[in-house]
């Protein structure tokens, strides 16, 4: 792709690559003009200049503080993203983004104190947070705590120094970490953690602890970022979904999307943003009672024709599917 598109009109160019981890970099790149977007939010990237293919990246620069657009990338074996963007992009190729995108943000969120809780890669919109927390709200009481599998897993090691936060390591604790996973104990260690705003990004199953115990200890403003897809087992009972080509049948639970039926029962398809706004996920239905949330980048006669985004759709009965 040598030209912008009106889904990825952003060029850049890689300056440096920087490894953080055994298998996390930060590609750090050169945007021309002046690229607006907000901490927290990620970006879709044209892999190997693609229009057809497209991973979400989290942006873990700050507008307004960091000298570059950074994205910070962990390598997943047969990833066709990461692989890519951590094995074959060299300084000075360039990549096509995105618009940023995400509500995953803290400069709209009450501010005077907060609870940033990350693991694993889902670090990077914490990071880019924290940074902006500092320079736009110094006085914000800003506590975090950073799970991680080892001390060597922690990403942005060295600008941790810069920041109060609590490390937890999962094995091999080493001085300065807390043995173990994130807990109940750690939690109610947290000064006045009923009052604060929490944000929480990692696995789903942290996410889902995360969200429950602070619940109950009276957090009353929360948020979570999906920075991994769970992929639920496959349902036996539910929704009826019939492929036709290749003939396939599968169920799903009620009150699931139609991106989460197929994913889980190993249907391909192709999805990014997960929020109605790439059009990966494009499928067309042929029959059936459902709800969708967003049509963007559908055409008025391809929604004539049954397609829709299938992160945003929502079935209410049994699907036929093409």
């Amino acid at each position: 792709m040598t030209m912008p598109t009106p889904q990825y009109p952003w060029r850049m160019q890689v300056h440096h690559i920087r490894q953080e981890t055994p298998d996390v970099w930060t590609l750090s790149l050169l945007c021309h003009d002046a690229y607006p977007y907000r901490a927290g939010q990620y970006a879709l990237v044209s892999i190997r200049d693609s229009a057809d293919t497209l991973r979400a990246y989290t942006l873990s620069s700050t507008p307004g503080v960091s000298e570059f657009i950074t994205l910070t990338v962990r390598r997943i074996d047969d990833g066709a993203g990461s692989e890519w963007l951590t094995r074959d992009v060299k300084r000075g190729d360039y990549l096509w983004l995105s618009d940023a995108q995400g509500e995953f943000t803290c400069d709209d969120k009450p501010a005077d104190k907060l609870l940033l809780l990350a693991a694993g890669c889902g670090v990077t919109p914490v990071m880019s947070m924290r940074r902006w927390l500092a320079k736009n709200r110094p006085d914000a009481d800003v506590q975090v705590i950073f799970s991680v599998r080892s001390p060597q897993d922690v990403i942005f090691a060295d600008e941790w120094r810069n920041y109060p936060v609590t490390m937890v390591a999962e094995n091999n604790a080493t001085h300065g970490f807390v043995a173990g996973r994130l807990s109940l104990a750690i939690l109610e260690s947290v000064p006045d953690l009923a009052a604060r705003t929490v944000m929480t990004c990692g696995p789903a199953p942290y996410m889902a602890w995360v969200e429950e115990n602070v619940k109950q200890l009276g957090v009353t403003r929360f948020y979570k970022e999906k920075f991994f897809t769970p992929v639920a087992k496959a349902a036996t009972s539910g929704l009826k979904f019939t492929r036709l080509q290749p003939a396939k049948e599968f169920y799903a639970p009620v009150g699931t999307t139609l991106l989460e039926a197929l994913e889980s029962n190993t249907v391909p398809v192709n999805a990014a943003c997960r929020a109605g706004v790439c059009g990966s996920c494009k499928t067309q239905v042929l029959s059936g009672e459902y709800t969708v949330t967003s049509t963007m980048t559908l055409t008025a006669e391809e929604q004539k024709q049954g397609y829709v985004l299938a992160c945003s759709c929502h079935p209410q009965g049994d699907l036929v599917l093409a």
